[in-house]
């Protein structure tokens, strides 16, 4: 099994190595990841210069562009073979609800489902994680999964992993995405040049959080899968906005 790994906390990234460590044990994994942290890059493509695809002494390979670049260019000019799965993580952080949107761990895996590669996004619920082998291992365990009963469609799954040890985990839950508030308030500072700047405030809270969400699963202790899909289509518009337009 060929397995190509990548994320958006960059090639140095802890919940990286622990991922493809983990998967190395059932396949042969390929790393292709940013140089640096791009988190929040969301499905950025660099089309304004191009891409520079280097090696790092640990053989994972790193690339100054987004995650959604670091799988296109593998996928699509470095590697000899179609991957497998494409499997993205190990996040440090939930990106659970409209997280998923802004996320460059999912949209790296997202980019792998573009191409027709079943993918994995992997994320760690925890802001101060330094242990990610128990989601590492959950990786490994749905890769395995996939080996031996492929879905019969493609599949892109969303995975959010409580911050416990392995055995404490108390199952896993196929889920929606929930919702979160409204983010908090931009934060504004003044430079010692006495520029004013702003940094983007923190997430809001879950405001839809009940009964079949990612965030009630992760919060029983319980591993998260979302299936997601790519159309964007408000289907229930449809009618409506032609009946706008015609009027």
């Amino acid at each position: 099994m060929r397995i190509l790994v990548s994320n958006d906390d960059g090639y140095f990234a802890p919940g990286i190595a622990a991922l493809a460590q983990a998967l190395s044990e059932i396949g042969e994994v390929t790393v292709v990841a940013p140089e640096r942290d791009r988190s929040g890059a969301s499905n950025s493509l660099t089309l304004d210069r191009p891409l520079s695809l280097r090696r790092a002494a640990n053989g994972f390979h790193f690339v100054n562009g987004t995650p959604t670049d670091c799988v296109h260019l593998a996928v699509t000019g470095m590697l000899d073979h179609l991957p497998d799965m494409v499997v993205s993580g190990v996040n440090h952080g939930a990106n659970m609800g409209d997280d998923t949107l802004y996320s460059g761990t999912v949209a790296a895996a997202t980019e792998g489902y573009l191409l027709g590669v079943p993918s994995i996004a992997v994320s760690l619920v925890s802001k101060g994680a330094s242990d990610f082998s128990t989601a590492a291992r959950v990786a490994r365990d749905l890769a395995v999964r996939f080996m031996n009963q492929p879905l019969r469609q493609p599949m892109l799954l969303n995975v959010n992993v409580p911050d416990l040890p392995y055995e404490a985990l108390r199952g896993t839950r196929v889920t929606r995405l929930g919702k979160r508030h409204k983010a908090e308030p931009v934060i504004k500072s003044v430079t010692p040049r006495n520029e004013t700047v702003y940094w983007v405030g923190a997430a809001g809270a879950a405001a839809d959080a009940g009964e079949g969400t990612d965030f009630h699963a992760v919060s029983e202790g319980l591993v998260s899968i979302t299936p997601l899909q790519i159309d964007l289509t408000h289907t229930g518009q449809i009618g409506m906005v032609n009946d706008w337009l015609v009027r």
